[in-house]
């Protein structure tokens, strides 16, 4: 599910004042780590400025959210971690506080979220929404950590408490994200299509959001026409953004067009998750471009490796498909899939941890997601076909 968070900053900014990821490891070092900044960037003088008022008067709550804020923004837009581990830093005199102000409070959930310490990140937003059923930015939060993580009722009843604070879109693109069961699925797929086509004065970010669950509800479904019209909306609206080149790139793989999908992900492969789609990609396209592909696997390796060396387990999802699809190994990849699975529950873990379970041949490990989705009775027909392929045990 796209994160939610900090759609709505001014909301966030405003409310209730008076984990952090270690560097990108290039594989070695000739490889460019990121373009510095004009001096005269106005982003970058902003920051600079809010970080000297910051270190002069440390514990003044309303500009370390501001900077961490800030940080929190640009991480998530260029899929830099840095920018993680300085708003922590930003918030380091209330990091370890019971209970901070409430917008300190909002942003160490982020962060949390954001490094998928999802149990502590739950305990800071409702002890938030308890205190200010109001915050819209907090519910919206709590919906995003209750859909990952595979609680599709309590993330739907979160969302259901924006319905009369929150804009049409926004609580529709809620309800969609954290939709489970067929019947909820296509309600929600109604529901965002009519807010959509009455979107008026919105930002991009926030019809980005929404253009992107409203594809991901069509690929639930199994309809690709739909889908694929839907993800080129939602890529005209944000063409940079990771979370939808990611989605898309694995619906272009899922249906054999590598080619588009090596177009779309060719020029983002600093992020991880785009590296590996374009591997996939170029894996997929045949021997001709294997030079380039066994440099993508090598480069994957160093950073797969440099974050096991730091103790990061953010990426498990994507270095369990990159040890099935791209190495072979289908054991190591089961195990890692199952480690991801056991925090987290989009469908792309419950999607690698089948695949994985097939390669072994695991009926252990493919029941125990099939007990899981006939219990939820999430919709996802690329997750079906997948588990329809093991038989039950009696």
């Amino acid at each position: 599910m796209k994160p939610i968070t900090l759609l709505l900053s001014l909301l966030l900014l405003c409310a209730a004042l008076p984990a952090g990821a270690a560097p990108y490891t290039p594989a070695n070092g000739g490889d460019i780590i990121t373009t510095l900044p004009r001096r005269a960037d106005p982003q970058r003088q902003a920051l600079q400025a809010l970080r000297a008022q910051l270190a002069a008067n440390p514990r003044n709550a309303a500009l370390a959210a501001q900077l961490a804020q800030q940080h929190i923004v640009l991480g998530r837009a260029q899929a830099d971690p840095r920018h993680f581990g300085q708003a922590q830093a930003a918030l380091a005199p209330w990091w370890n506080e019971p209970a901070p102000p409430a917008a300190i409070r909002l942003l160490r959930a982020t962060l949390l979220q954001t490094a998928h310490r999802y149990g502590g990140a739950l305990a800071d937003l409702d002890a938030i929404t308890r205190a200010d059923p109001g915050n819209v930015q907090a519910w919206l939060t709590r919906a995003t950590v209750l859909a990952v993580t595979g609680s599709h009722a309590a993330a739907t009843a979160s969302c259901a408490h924006l319905a009369t604070m929150a804009g049409e879109l926004a609580t529709a693109a809620c309800l969609a994200g954290s939709a489970g069961p067929a019947g909820q699925v296509a309600a929600s797929e109604r529901l965002l299509g009519t807010a959509l086509a009455r979107a008026g004065d919105v930002t991009a970010d926030e019809l980005a959001w929404a253009q992107t669950a409203w594809a991901e509800l069509a690929e639930r479904r199994g309809d690709a026409n739909a889908a694929d019209a839907r993800y080129r909306a939602a890529l005209a609206t944000a063409p940079a953004d990771t979370y939808l080149l990611a989605a898309c790139a694995d619906f272009l793989l899922s249906r054999g067009r590598p080619a588009e999908a090596l177009a779309l992900v060719d020029a983002h492969a600093r992020t991880d998750a785009l590296l590996l789609r374009r591997a996939l990609a170029l894996q997929q396209l045949g021997p001709s471009l294997h030079p380039r592909l066994r440099a993508d696997i090598a480069e994957l390796a160093a950073r797969f490796d440099a974050a096991q060396r730091r103790g990061d387990r953010v990426h498990q999802r994507e270095q369990a498909m990159y040890t099935l699809h791209l190495l072979g190994d289908a054991p190591t990849a089961l195990a890692l899939a199952r480690e991801n699975w056991a925090v987290q529950k989009e469908a792309a873990d419950t999607r690698i941890l089948l695949e994985a379970a097939l390669a072994t041949r695991d009926a252990g490990a493919a029941d125990t997601v099939q007990q899981w989705l006939m219990r939820t009775g999430l919709e996802d027909q690329r997750l079906r076909a997948l588990s329809n392929q093991f038989k039950r045990p009696a």
